[in-house]
């Protein structure tokens, strides 16, 4: 066994491409709700922040309601959430290496039974911890230190996989090793990443798989 008894991954930009499912209804609800129009682009940056937080972040006023709104719109996109190429065979030959698969995400748990579950590749993940298991959500590293609590391994032997700053300083906070997923990130400043991962398969390649 190598240093990393335990990889943990993100969801949104690492497992799952969810960017045009969550940001499309997200202008939408911008312009019905604040009479803005905000471009595209301009929403990337939310990506890296809980779903309840981008909603206060973007002044509404009612922040349930809106949220709610939001997330409604979400799951009625046509377009729903999809697989990253490879990912789902790195997950399977990891568990079948030995290597724990976690998941730490600002996810709510309704919403990854929506977009996750469907996979199939929740048999292979040994601990989740969502939006709802901790008070502090990332950038701060209490999801990540909760995996490690609750499988009972050191974060040293911890790698966490994501695609944002968040993910970097939540990681770097825990004194676990951080990898990018450079498939599903598109801002790489302030991120200096133990490894970049240009693709899922380069996971396997690092741990000599």
């Amino acid at each position: 066994m190598g240093k990393y008894n335990c990889i943990i991954f993100d969801i949104d930009g690492t497992i799952l491409n969810t960017e045009r499912m969550n940001l499309v209804p997200l202008q939408r609800l911008i312009k019905e709700e604040l009479g803005l129009e905000i471009q595209y682009e301009n929403l990337l940056k939310y990506k890296a922040y809980a779903g309840k937080r981008t909603i206060e972040e973007l002044g509404f006023k009612d922040v349930d309601k809106s949220y709610s709104k939001w997330v409604e719109y979400v799951n009625d996109f046509e377009e729903g959430a999809v697989l990253y190429d490879e990912i789902s065979e790195v997950i399977k030959i990891l568990d079948s290496k030995g290597i724990i698969c976690a998941i730490a995400s600002s996810k709510m748990k309704n919403q990854y039974e929506i977009d996750f579950e469907p996979t199939g590749l929740n048999k292979y993940i040994k601990c989740k911890v969502l939006a709802e298991d901790t008070k502090k959500h990332k950038p701060y590293p209490d999801p990540l230190l909760k995996v490690a609590q609750i499988l009972n391994i050191n974060p040293v032997q911890c790698m966490y996989i994501g695609d944002t700053i968040f993910d970097f300083k939540a990681t770097k906070a825990a004194g676990m090793d951080f990898g990018i997923a450079l498939w599903g990130a598109d801002n790489l400043d302030g991120i200096e990443a133990d490894f970049e991962f240009k693709r899922p398969s380069d996971i396997l390649k690092e741990l000599g798989l």
